[in-house]
């Protein structure tokens, strides 16, 4: 299908707000449609309309003027010398401009409500053009060979990089702020409920067809064989001494009271609890100390045993997946999950309006350490890169045919004078400069025709 140049500058202001949401067009430059100028431009500033109004009056202004100028120049001039030339400037400067005037409009409706054909292109024209624009992004943009192009020159981990170094020296671009308030507000219109029970839905059905023994089995293995559970049986080891140091009031209680009666005339059951105490410090200590202790070395065949259990006896890989499934389908689970997704949910929303107020601690040190890895790591930046074009590239030959869809049924949706005040008011101030052009154009072309009748 042959598209023309009017109707891919039609479908750049068209595309951006119907991939972005359907009721979102505040990126098209402003949208008259559905609310005031004051709330597109913040702080006061001229809206597009506002200047497209402006040049509307100027542009219908200078023609009134040629027009003026013509009847003065008939009624008062003897069409001789300078008085020629002067009707000859206003009288073609009318004819441009009102000839620019009748192009400008038939674009939208129907110059001064006459039926005149092939007058009202866009209202007229609206479905056609929704399928030309949906071609046109299909064979032009969405397809494997453009987004691997287009992706395989960008540094998308780079880039990602130095914004979780130095988010502030990226600045609130229009662009960065927009995608930013449409997440957010996409994330606020959601039903939490319903997208939270959606989510661990998915998350179930994927553990669910986890085989989770021999995984831990390799996690295990490939932990005692780095000796990283060292440092995790050592933290166990003073976790027990202290607390067996808080509790060791209970531990005489408990001594006093099992001791018989002799024990405690004879006052032998203190001198018990002594020792007992004192002995399970000293193994405690002796634990911590010697990496060769016999304890030590009982946990580590234990963890050797339970990770060659967990890879190859059928019967401990029977016992975690029932304790997995058994997990699973426990409510406390769900409600559990529920209460992270929101909490989720939330920071991302205020992530999202506020970076710099949510970004400081350690959470924001963690990311400043991941966005210095992207930035600084070239291994790592091509397989980011690779996975970001692979997964760009599979979304589009799988879904592009959707996406253009949407596009075309969504301008379908909408009414005709909907489309037209859009476009109207996003191309608006050119179209005047138009008129304003052509007014003055067939001015100097009047000039022209009179000067060359003179001469001849």
């Amino acid at each position: 299908m042959i598209i023309t140049e009017n109707e891919r500058g039609i479908g750049h202001f068209l595309f951006v707000p119907v991939l972005c949401c359907e009721n979102k067009f505040a990126v098209l430059h402003g949208d008259a449609a559905s609310r005031s100028v004051k709330e597109k431009m913040p702080g006061g500033r001229i809206g597009p309309d506002d200047r497209a109004s402006r040049m509307r009056v100027l542009a219908t202004g200078l023609l009134l003027a040629m027009a003026a100028t013509f009847v003065f120049a008939l009624n008062f001039g003897d069409g001789a010398g300078a008085w020629g030339y002067i009707i000859a400037f206003s009288e073609a400067a009318m004819v441009g401009g009102l000839a620019d005037w009748f192009a400008v409009t038939a674009l939208f409706r129907r110059p001064l409500g006459l039926p005149i054909p092939h007058t009202a292109i866009i209202p007229e024209n609206k479905d056609r053009i929704a399928d030309n624009l949906a071609d046109f992004l299909r064979d032009n943009f969405l397809t494997p060979p453009v987004i691997a192009r287009r992706l395989a020159g960008y540094n998308l981990a780079a880039a990602i990089g130095g914004f979780l170094v130095t988010p502030a020296a990226s600045g609130q671009s229009r662009i960065r702020a927009g995608a930013a308030e449409l997440f957010a507000e996409v994330l606020e219109s959601l039903d939490p409920e319903r997208l939270g029970g959606q989510v661990r839905a998915g998350l179930k059905n994927q553990l669910d067809r986890l085989d989770l023994a021999p995984l831990l089995s390799q996690m295990l293995e490939a932990a005692i064989a780095d000796k990283r559970h060292l440092p995790v049986l050592e933290g166990i080891l003073r976790w027990a001494g202290h607390t067996l140091e808080a509790n060791e009031k209970l531990v005489r209680a408990m001594i006093h009271q099992r001791a018989n009666t002799l024990l405690r005339l004879t006052g032998l059951d203190e001198r018990l609890a002594n020792a007992v105490l004192d002995g399970l410090y000293k193994l405690l200590a002796e634990c911590i100390v010697d990496p060769e202790h016999p304890l030590r070395r009982k946990v580590e065949e234990g963890l050797e045993k339970l990770a060659r259990d967990l890879g190859h006896d059928p019967v401990a890989r029977a016992r975690v997946e029932r304790i997995k499934r058994e997990l699973l389908e426990n409510p406390a689970l769900g409600v559990w999950w529920d209460g992270v997704w929101e909490r989720i949910r939330r920071a991302l929303i205020d992530f999202a309006r506020n970076p710099d107020a949510t970004l400081p601690g350690q959470f924001g040190e963690a990311l400043a350490e991941l966005g210095t890895a992207l930035r600084d790591d070239p291994a790592l930046q091509i397989q980011i890169n690779r996975f970001a074009r692979r997964t760009a590239v599979g979304m589009v030959a799988r879904h592009g045919v959707q996406i253009v869809q949407l596009v075309s049924e969504t301008v379908k949706r909408w009414d005709a004078r909907t489309v037209t005040a859009r476009i109207e008011n996003a191309v608006g101030r050119d179209l005047q400069f138009i008129r304003i052009n052509g007014t003055l154009v067939g001015g100097l072309v009047g000039l022209v025709i009179h000067a060359l009748s003179q001469a001849l």
